[in-house]
C-alpha cells in the first residue's frame, strides 16, 4: 500500500546525483550539464508524483524509517525520513517548479560559460530542499536547512564579478543567520525538555498536543518564538526581510526557485511542521498572526513605487509570505498550505515570464519598457494569467487561496482582516501597474532598446504555459463548498471556510485594485507622468516607499557601523592593551636578560662584586624585617 513513500528517500538522491555529476565533469560538458540537471529533476518529480497519488488513496497511513545515527551513553540519536500528506504535497512543489526552471534556464542561461556550474548548483539546492522536506526530526531538518542557505549563497552570488551580486549572496547569507540561531536555540530547548531528548516531529506532536503540562507554558512560548525567528529570517518576514529583494542579483531562473517554491516557502513549512508547539502558546500564535498581517501591507506599499521588474515581484513575495503566516497564526492550517500551494504555480510564473522579458528588453527597469505585449503574446498573456490570480480575480487560484485567509481573518481578528483586505487592493494595484507600464502602451525612453525585442523560445515559453494552466486550475482543490483540500491535509480535521462577506469583499478589493491602476497607469500615460501626479499630491509617501521606509539605511546606521564601530574599538585594543602588554613583557625579558649577560661576562671581580652586594641586600631585608616586627 506505501511501496512508493518507502523508497521516498530516493527522491533526493537523484538531485544530489545531478550534482556529484556535474561537479565531476566540469565546465565544458555544456549540453550534457543541461541534460544531467534536468533529468535528475524529472526522475525527483516523477516518484514525489507518485508518492502524492499514493496519499491521496482512502485513510493514508503515515510513513517513517530511519536509522541510528549518534549514540552517546544511553542515548541514541535517530534520523531519518517521513511521508505525511504535508510532506508528499511539499516534495510535489518542489520537484516541479525546480523541473520548470531546469528547462527554462536551458534557454536563459544559453550563452553563459558557466551553466555546468549553475545546474550543478540548482541540484544541490533540489536535493538541500528534498532532504529539508522529508527529514523525520527537527536536528537533521536543521542540517538540511543550513544547507539550503548555503546553495541560496552560491545562487544569488553565482554572477560574482558583479558587486551587487557579491554583495545580495553575503547580505542573504548574514541576515539568514540571525533566524538560524534562533531555531538552533529552539532546537537546543527542545532537546533538553522534551521526554527522552526527543526531536522527532511526530513525538513532538504528541507531546504539544497532548498537553500533559511536561513542559510549561512560558517555555512552550519562548520555544514556539525561536522557531518563528528561524522562519521569520528564511521566509522574509518583518524585520528580516531585507535580504529577499537583493536576491534579485541572481540569474532570474534562480528567483524563481527561491522565491516560489524552496527556500522562502521553506519557513512556512516550518511552523506547518511544528504547528502544534504554536497552537499550545497563544501568544507565539498571535505574533505569527500580526508579524503576518504587517509584513503583508508592508511590503505591498513598498512594491507599489519600485521601478526594477523583479524587485517589485519580492516584494510582492514577501507580502504573500506574511499572508501565509496570517493564516497560520490565525490557526488556520489548510489556509497557510493553501496559499503555498498556489503562490508556488503563479509566481514562479511571474517571475520566468519576467525573466522572458528581461531576456528579450535587456532591461529590468519598467520605465523602459512598453508595448511588449505585441512582440511577446505568450509571454504578455501567461504574465496577465499570474498576475490575476496574484490579484486574486476569480476564478484562478489566487482568489481561492486568498479567499480562505480571509474568511479566516472574518471569523478571528477584524483588525487583521481589514489589514489583509489592504494588502489585497495594493496587490491588484502594483500589479496592474506592472502589466501596464511592461505590455502595453508604446516604448518609453530606450525605444530603441526595445524595438528589437521578440518572444522567447520554446524551450523558455513551454514552462511558462504549464504554470499559467496550474495558475487557472489548482485553486479548485479547495473552495467554500468543497473543503477538500483541507480535510486530506489535516486528517479530517480542516474544514471549509464559506464567508459571503469574505467572497464578496475579496473580489471588490481585487476589481478596484486593477481599475485604480488602469485609472493611474492606463489611458496613454507613461511611468514617469504618473509618478509625477502621485508625487506631487503625496512626496513624502511616494518617497517613503521609494526608499523602502529606510529600512537598510537604519540597519546601516544602527548595526552595520556599530557593529563596525566596536569592531575598530576592540581592535585598538586588542592592538594598544594587549599587544602592548605582550610587547613590554617582551622588553623587560630582554633588558633582564642583557642585564644577566653583563653579569656573566667570566670576570671574578664582578662576580665578588655581585656577591657582595647579594649579601648586603639580604642583611638590610633583615634587619629591615625585625625593625618592622
Amino acid at each position: 500500500m506505501d511501496m512508493f513513500a518507502k523508497i521516498a528517500w530516493v527522491i533526493p538522491l537523484l538531485p544530489l546525483a545531478s550534482f556529484l555529476i556535474l561537479t565531476a565533469l566540469g565546465r565544458s560538458y555544456r549540453t550534457a550539464g543541461v541534460w544531467i540537471g534536468s533529468i535528475g529533476s524529472l526522475g525527483a518529480f516523477v516518484m514525489s508524483l507518485l508518492v502524492l497519488l499514493e496519499r491521496l488513496k482512502p485513510n493514508p497511513v503515515d510513513y517513517s524509517n530511519g536509522f541510528d545515527w549518534i549514540t552517546i551513553g544511553d542515548y541514541t540519536l535517530t534520523i531519518g525520513y517521513e511521508v505525511t500528506n504535508l510532506t508528499s504535497l511539499m516534495l510535489v512543489i518542489v520537484t516541479l517548479v525546480g523541473f520548470l526552471v531546469n528547462v527554462y534556464s536551458a534557454g536563459y542561461m544559453k550563452e553563459d560559460e558557466r551553466i555546468t556550474v549553475f545546474y550543478g548548483y540548482v541540484s544541490l539546492f533540489t536535493f538541500s530542499m528534498l532532504g529539508l522536506v522529508l527529514s523525520d526530526n527537527l536536528l537533521s531538518f536543521y542540517l538540511f536547512w543550513e544547507l539550503v542557505g548555503v546553495c541560496s549563497f552560491l545562487l544569488i552570488g553565482f554572477w560574482y564579478a558583479r558587486p551587487a551580486a557579491k554583495a545580495a549572496a553575503k547580505k542573504a547569507f548574514i541576515v539568514t543567520r540571525i533566524g538560524d540561531a534562533g531555531l538552533f536555540l529552539a532546537i537546543l530547548l527542545l532537546f533538553w525538555y522534551m521526554p527522552e531528548h526527543a526531536l522527532g516531529f511526530t513525538m513532538i506532536e504528541s507531546v504539544f498536543d497532548n498537553q500533559g503540562g511536561t513542559i510549561t507554558e512560558g517555555i512552550t512560548t519562548l520555544i514556539a518564538l525561536l522557531i518563528f525567528l528561524g522562519a521569520v529570517g528564511k521566509s522574509g518576514q518583518f524585520p528580516l526581510h531585507v535580504w529577499l529583494p537583493d536576491a534579485m542579483e541572481g540569474p532570474t531562473p534562480i528567483s524563481a526557485l527561491i522565491h516560489a517554491a524552496t527556500m522562502v516557502a521553506a519557513g512556512v513549512f516550518l511552523v506547518a511542521r511544528t504547528f502544534d508547539i504554536f497552537e499550545a502558546s497563544e501568544a507565539a500564535m498571535q505574533t505569527v498572526a500580526y508579524v503576518g498581517a504587517f509584513t503583508a501591507i508592508f511590503a505591498a506599499t513598498i512594491a507599489l513605487a519600485q521601478n526594477d521588474l523583479k524587485r517589485v515581484l519580492a516584494y510582492s513575495t514577501v507580502s504573500q509570505l506574511g499572508y501565509m503566516m496570517l493564516a497560520l497564526g490565525l490557526g488556520s492550517l489548510a489556509g497557510g498550505i493553501f496559499h503555498l500551494f498556489t503562490h508556488a504555480f503563479f509566481k514562479a510564473l511571474l517571475f520566468l515570464a519576467a525573466g522572458s522579458v528581461i531576456h528579450a528588453a535587456h532591461t529590468q527597469d519598467v520605465r523602459e519598457m512598453g508595448g511588449l505585449g505585441s512582440r511577446m503574446k505568450t509571454t504578455a498573456w501567461t504574465f496577465a494569467i499570474g498576475a490575476l490570480a496574484l490579484s486574486g480575480i476569480p476564478p484562478l487560484s489566487g482568489f481561492w487561496s486568498k479567499d480562505l485567509i480571509l474568511a479566516v481573518a472574518l471569523e478571528e481578528n477584524l483588525l487583521l482582516f481589514a489589514v489583509a483586505l489592504a494588502a489585497a487592493f495594493c496587490t491588484a494595484l502594483y500589479m496592474t501597474r506592472l502589466f501596464v507600464l511592461v505590455f502595453l502602451g508604446k516604448p518609453k525612453q530606450a525605444e530603441e532598446r526595445t524595438a528589437g525585442a521578440k518572444e522567447s523560445p520554446a524551450v523558455m515559453t513551454i514552462p511558462l504555459i504549464v504554470l499559467a494552466a496550474l495558475a487557472v486550475a489548482a485553486g479548485f482543490v479547495e473552495t467554500p463548498w468543497n473543503g477538500w483540500f483541507g480535510h486530506w491535509l489535516t486528517d479530517g480535521a480542516g474544514e471549509a471556510h464559506g464567508s459571503a462577506i469574505a467572497i464578496v469583499c475579496s473580489v471588490a478589493v481585487g476589481v478596484l485594485g486593477v481599475l485604480a491602476g488602469w485609472a493611474i497607469w492606463g489611458r496613454e500615460r507613461g511611468a514617469g507622468e504618473a509618478a509625477a501626479t502621485l508625487a506631487g499630491r503625496a512626496p513624502g509617501l511616494v518617497r517613503l516607499a521609494e526608499r523602502k521606509y529606510y529600512i537598510d539605511e537604519a540597519y546601516e546606521a544602527v548595526f552595520v557601523r556599530g557593529l563596525r564601530g566596536i569592531g575598530a574599538v576592540l581592535e585598538a585594543f586588542d592592538r594598544y592593551v594587549v599587544g602592548g602588554a605582550v610587547k613590554l613583557a617582551g622588553l623587560a625579558a630582554n633588558a633582564a636578560g642583557r642585564l644577566a649577560l653583563r653579569l656573566q661576562n667570566g670576570q671574578v671581580q664582578t662576580y665578588s662584586l655581585a656577591a657582595v652586594l647579594g649579601i648586603i641586600v639580604i642583611v638590610l631585608a633583615v634587619i629591615g624585617r625585625r625593625m618592622l616586627s
